[in-house]
């Protein structure tokens, strides 16, 4: 993908995260955390941020950066590209016959370039994002393997497990510190998640609305260690859950609890709100666990995903 097209592409996620919702009137955006929210390099970023501002999405001010339009202009939806932002691109297509076995366990990058017809340069570039992301790497001498950190059942509970560990652990440490502002703005998104029509939305957006209300939550703790932990297990889930439908019942769940962890935290009882957090995770480690394997080798084309 050229650098224009993959800018272009992360315009139309970011236009559809400000039109959505996820990213409101006023919100500041730098270059980096759109880099690593994606998974992508600072150039393709910036020349949607470029893009954006030509169209007055996004409003840039000298010394501070961009920042969203508190009002879009009236027919900026229709400016949104035809193709949905949860589509396949190459890196999720090599995820998926990963997923599927459609590829072996050790690859070359000559293997990968006829099979699917990518640049030298392409494979290079998706490989190194593999192996920045946890389930690829490169074999001593020639070569690279794939690694099932997400792809089994197994891996999948282990993920989960993980996180029981450290989330909750994360909001007791002595440098944990409430900013209200960022309960505030997790409020606004988890609840416009239980109003929106949920049909409007692709999954890919709402796994990553999830993602971030607990991100946000572990940068709390002053701790960097825990946020980048849990950054890339993130990363690696998303391999196996992008797959999975869209469950309105679960997605309801999953809001409501985050708002009681909000509400907790917001009352300063961080205490339990660090066993709610567990009980969180413990529920849906158990409402998804099930589903991890029953699609995981499905050979079929992949679905949207709760988050």
């Amino acid at each position: 993908m050229r650098a224009s097209e993959l800018s272009k592409k992360i315009s139309n996620r970011l236009l559809h995260d400000i039109v959505v919702g996820t990213l409101e009137g006023g919100q500041h955006i730098s270059a980096q955390q759109v880099a690593d929210r994606y998974g992508v390099s600072r150039t393709p970023v910036r020349e949607a941020l470029i893009s954006l501002e030509e169209k007055d999405v996004l409003i840039r001010l000298e010394n501070r950066g961009y920042f969203v339009a508190d009002k879009l202009p009236p027919a900026i939806k229709e400016n949104l590209d035809s193709v949905d932002p949860s589509e396949l691109d190459e890196y999720q297509l090599l995820a998926n016959d990963w997923l599927t076995n459609e590829i072996p366990e050790e690859v070359t990058e000559q293997f990968l370039k006829q099979k699917y017809g990518w640049t030298k340069a392409k494979v290079g570039e998706l490989l190194i994002r593999a192996s920045r992301e946890g389930w690829a790497e490169r074999k001593e001498g020639y070569g690279w393997r794939f690694l099932p950190v997400a792809k089994t059942p197994e891996a999948f509970d282990e993920i989960y497990r993980f996180r029981m560990a450290i989330e909750p652990a994360a909001m007791l440490e002595p440098s944990f510190e409430l900013d209200h502002k960022v309960l505030e703005e997790q409020r606004r998104i988890q609840q416009g998640m239980l109003d929106m029509d949920m049909d409007a939305v692709n999954g890919e957006a709402l796994l990553e609305s999830g993602a971030l209300f607990h991100e946000e939550l572990i940068k709390l703790s002053g701790n960097p260690f825990f946020l980048m932990a849990l950054q890339r297990v993130n990363r690696m889930r998303r391999l196996m859950e992008y797959r999975a439908e869209v469950n309105h019942q679960r997605l309801i769940e999953q809001c409501t609890e985050h708002l009681e962890i909000l509400t907790l935290l917001e009352s300063g009882n961080t205490v339990d709100a660090s066993y709610r957090m567990r009980q969180h995770l413990s529920g849906a480690l158990k409402r998804k666990s099930p589903l991890a394997w029953s699609w995981a080798t499905d050979t079929s084309t992949p679905r949207k995903t709760t988050p």
